[in-house]
């Protein structure tokens, strides 16, 4: 394993890198509250066959935060997962994209410019997607449904996103990070029937400064689609994502495969060998169909 700290923009990143060094290249991207260590169960089923990525997102595990509130738009997000790719694959060649949570939803934003972003055309070879729609798949799923009289799914949602709100509030959510951090994270593994090692002790600073990212983005209703082949992988048991969300989906990502998994939000924890069979299928299946396209 290798674990480097790269500059981007306006902050540094700790990167890892480990597995079979010719193996396919697939970056996983975590989500909120947590750091790259959320994937180490995943990593390890993957490593064996396949060159793994990971790295701390802005303000998350050992990665720096940025000075404000601003520096967690997307903008910088996509930025700063295009400066891995370049640094992992300095030749110019595509990853696999994984993410979970907020990993997964800026990994939809960097999937959905692909094509227009220099930065990301053909860099991108595939992308599974856990737990998190993009912010215009969210923010269309809200008014469609109510435009079409989804009343109950759109409920159920709102109910499920009450955090969402709560974390608008000024200072409150950093306030109960810091003085009751360790009895939150004990908690949320608790009700989550999860582990909570792999959050260790930078937890209440991944928690008050990942809430940024909820108050930087804001819903989109945009319905831009890509060409990115994009594997779904939808865990009925989420308790902060009903599955109707996806009821759209194709509209955005017209080559789809779905994986429906009976699991909680944190699947990538508590199954970590679906998903890392869901992913090792995907890029297998892509790199064949991509074999096929350069012999034609």
């Amino acid at each position: 394993m290798t674990a480097e700290t790269i500059s981007s923009s306006d902050v540094l990143l700790h990167v890892r890198v480990q597995g079979h060094e010719n193996g396919p290249t697939v970056v996983l991207v975590h989500g909120f509250p947590d750091n790259q260590h959320v994937w180490d169960p995943v990593v390890a089923l993957l490593a064996p066959d396949h060159r793994v990525v990971t790295y701390d997102v802005r303000g998350a595990g050992g990665s720096t935060a940025p000075a404000s509130r601003s520096g967690y738009r997307m903008s910088k997000l996509v930025g700063d997962l295009a400066t891995v790719i370049d640094h992992v694959r300095p030749d110019g060649g595509p990853v696999h994209l994984v993410g979970h949570d907020w990993g997964s939803i800026q990994s939809w934003a960097a999937v959905m410019r692909e094509a227009s972003d220099a930065r990301l055309t053909g860099r991108i070879a595939s992308y599974t997607s856990i737990s998190g729609p993009g912010l215009e798949i969210y923010g269309n799923f809200f008014r469609d449904g109510l435009a079409r009289g989804r009343f109950a799914a759109v409920g159920r949602q709102a109910i499920q996103s009450w955090y969402v709100v709560a974390f608008q509030t000024p200072r409150l959510p950093e306030l109960a990070a810091r003085r009751f951090g360790r009895h939150l994270r004990k908690a949320l593994a608790r009700g989550q029937r999860i582990g909570d090692g792999h959050w260790g002790e930078t937890f209440e600073d991944d928690f008050r400064h990942g809430v940024n990212l909820y108050r930087a983005n804001g819903l989109s209703f945009r319905r831009d689609s890509t060409s990115v082949p994009v594997q779904l992988v939808v865990p009925t048991k989420d308790t902060f994502l009903t599955p109707a969300v996806y009821a759209d989906i194709e509209a955005y990502a017209p080559d789809l495969r779905r994986v429906d998994v009976v699991a909680g939000h944190w699947v990538v924890q508590s199954q970590p060998g679906v998903v890392a069979d869901a992913v090792r299928a995907f890029v297998t299946e892509t790199e064949a169909r991509q074999d096929v396209r350069r012999e034609a």
